[in-house]
C-alpha cells in the first residue's frame, strides 16, 4: 500500500505558514511524556507503564535458522562494524509504552552498521561532492504549499529554516498541566540547517565530530544511498544496540548509572529548566564520547535520534515478520490520523527521566519524514552480500 505523504502539510511548513512554535507531528514523534508517574530515590517524577506488562517471552532458534548469515563475509567496511546475524526478541514486555509491549522474535542476517553516527564531517563531505541541497536549506514554494493562498503569508516567512529548542531563549515558565505543553518548547528559526544548527550566526567548525543534525528522513536516505549503504530497519537498529546482550535496557547492561557513572548524552535535572549537564555536554557530543557496546557501536543511546527505514505502525510487532521484518508499507499514528511518520530510534540530549525516556533500547519514537530537526541524525546499515 502506497502511503499519500500529501494528505497533511508537511510539518516544517505547517510550523511556518501557521506561526505556530511547534505542531503535533513533531513533539509526539520525538519524545513521550510521563502520563502517569511516580517518584525515584531523588525526588525525580519517573514514567510508569499506561497499561498491564504482557508476559515475557524467550527467543528459540529452529532448524531454518541455520541459514542466518553469521560469520561476517568479507572485509569490514571503513567506519563501520560487523553486526552477526542471530536469533531474537524485540520489544519488552514490561516497557514503558505500549507500543512496545508486544515481544517477539526475529531471526535476521548479520550486516555491517556504522560504528557512529554521521557526522558534520561525513555529512559536509557528501555535500561537497555531490551539491545536495536538504530540505532545511531551500525556500518555500507554491509547489509545496498547494492550496495555500500565498497571499495571506508574510514574505518574510517563506525562508528557509529548521525547528530548534527555542525555550532555552526564552525562559518563560510552563504549564505542565496542559498535555501539549512540549508545543512551548520548539520554534521555527530561519536559517537553520545543519551547517547552522542554532541558527545563521552558528556553525559547524568546531564540531565536525558531533552528528549531524537537522536532517529528515529523505535527507539521510540520499545520504546512504551515495555512501552504497542504507538505512536500519527497526528490528536491524534494536538487536545492534543490545550488543549481544537481549535481555539488557540499555547498550551497556540495566543499570542507567552504574558506580554513579552516566553512560550517555542525555538531559539531567528536570526538562525544560534546568540541564546540570552531568554527563558533561548541554547539548550534543563528540561521536565516540561514551563507551561503545559489545558490537563496537557508540551512541546508541542518547546524543542524537537516529532515522530507521520502517514505516511506523503501533502495533506492527503483533503481526511483525519473523525474518527480516523491514517494517510495514504504510503508516498510522493514532495521536494523528493522516500524518505518516517513521521510526526513530536512540533518544537525545534532550531525553530525560520527567519527559522523555527514548534511550531505552526498547522504546519506539517517530517522526514525520519532512522533519528535520536540533536532535535528529541517523547513521547508516549495508547488508551482506
Amino acid at each position: 500500500m502506497a502511503v499519500n505523504q500529501s494528505s497533511k502539510m508537511p510539518l516544517w511548513l505547517s510550523v511556518l505558514v501557521a506561526g505556530l512554535f511547534v505542531v503535533g507531528a513533531f513533539w509526539i514523534g520525538n519524545s513521550q511524556t510521563v502520563s502517569n508517574s511516580k517518584k525515584n530515590s531523588a525526588g525525580e517524577d519517573v514514567a510508569t507503564p499506561t497499561a498491564p506488562a504482557l508476559a515475557k517471552t524467550t527467543a528459540q532458534r529452529r532448524p531454518e535458522d541455520a541459514a542466518l548469515i553469521v560469520r561476517e563475509p568479507g572485509k569490514t567496511p571503513p567506519g563501520m562494524a560487523w553486526i552477526p546475524g542471530g536469533v531474537t526478541l524485540i520489544g519488552n514486555a514490561e516497557g514503558e509504552h505500549e507500543d512496545e509491549r508486544a515481544e517477539h522474535e526475529v531471526a535476521l542476517d548479520g550486516f555491517w552498521m556504522d560504528a557512529t553516527e554521521v557526522t558534520n564531517r561525513d555529512f559536509q563531505k557528501f555535500v561537497q561532492v555531490t551539491k545536495y541541497v536538504t530540505l532545511a536549506e531551500k525556500t518555500p514554494t507554491a509547489a509545496d504549499l498547494p492550496g495555500v493562498d500565498f497571499s495571506q503569508i508574510d514574505p518574510e516567512n517563506l525562508k528557509p529554516g529548521s525547528i530548534c529548542f527555542t525555550y532555552q531563549y526564552t525562559g518563560k515558565k510552563i504549564d505542565k498541566s496542559h498535555h501539549q505543553w512540549p508545543y512551548q518548547l520548539w520554534g521555527y528559526v530561519k536559517g537553520a540547517n545543519w551547517a547552522h544548527p542554532d541558527g545563521p550566526d552558528s556553525n559547524v567548525a568546531d564540531k565536525l565530530d558531533h552528528p549531524v543534525v537537522h536532517i529528515n528522513w529523505d535527507d539521510a536516505t540520499a545520504y546512504a544511498k551515495w555512501a552504497g549503504k542504507r538505512l536500519p530497519t527497526e528490528a536491524e537498529w534494536e538487536y545492534a544496540a543490545h550488543g549481544g546482550k537481549s535481555d539488557w535496557a540499555y547498550p551497556w547492561g540495566n543499570d542507567q548509572l552504574p558506580a554513579g557513572k552516566w553512560m550517555h548524552n542525555v538531559w539531567q535535572g528536570e526538562f525544560p529548566y534546568k540541564n546540570e549537564n552531568l554527563d558533561g555536554f548541554p547539548e550534543s557530543s563528540p561521536v565516540k564520547s561514551f563507551p561503545a557496546n559489545g558490537y563496537g557501536l557508540y551512541d546508541m543511546s542518547g546524543n542524537v535520534w537516529e532515522w530507521c527505514s520502517d514505516w511506523y505502525l503501533p502495533d506492527y510487532y503483533a503481526f511483525s515478520p519473523r525474518k527480516n521484518p523491514q517494517g510495514p508499507d504504510h503508516s498510522h499514528d493514532p495521536n494523528e490520523p493522516g500524518m505518516p511518520k517513521r521510526v526513530q530510534r536512540g533518544g537525545s540530549f534532550m531525553c530525560n527521566v520527567n519527559y522523555c525516556t527514548g534511550y531505552r533500547i526498547s522504546a519506539r519514537m517517530k517522526g514525520t519524514p519532512d522533519s528535520g530537526l536540533r536532535h535528529t541524525g541517523f547513521r547508516c546499515v549495508k547488508s551482506a552480500p
